[in-house]
């Protein structure tokens, strides 16, 4: 049973730094690829960030790149977002999210599987 297990949330100040980690469990992922996601409420999620498992090619969207990094880590099998510069409007759900077919799918917002959400809070 596959299961992608968040960590790392909490509250911040303006200006601050995060970083999250999504530890995946349940199968081999080494032809995954791997994502972050954003939700407040009333929106629909936000990808923000992506990493293939094999090669780490990272993809992000412009409105964060610069300051979400991605990657993984092979041997504990975990994802990492570093988050720094937060800003209000970071708060959110982040969900790492997993995909067995190809990049775009999970970039999409259509990946096989969604971990449980950890809640980053930026105070201004």
């Amino acid at each position: 049973q596959v299961q992608l297990v968040e960590s790392g949330g909490g509250l911040v100040q303006t200006g601050g730094s995060l970083r999250l980690s999504c530890a995946a469990s349940g199968r081999t992922f080494s032809s995954y690829t791997m994502g972050w996601f954003r939700q407040v409420p009333g929106k629909e999620r936000e990808f923000v960030a992506a990493i293939t498992w094999s090669r780490g090619r990272t993809y992000y969207p412009d409105s964060v790149k610069g300051r979400f990094t991605i990657s993984r880590d092979n041997t504990k099998t975990t994802v990492y977002l570093q988050i720094d510069n937060l800003k209000p409007e970071d708060t959110g759900v982040y969900y790492c999210a997993a995909g067995g077919g190809g990049v775009h799918p999970v970039i999409s917002g259509r990946p096989d599987y969604w971990g449980q959400g950890t809640q980053v809070t930026v105070s201004s």
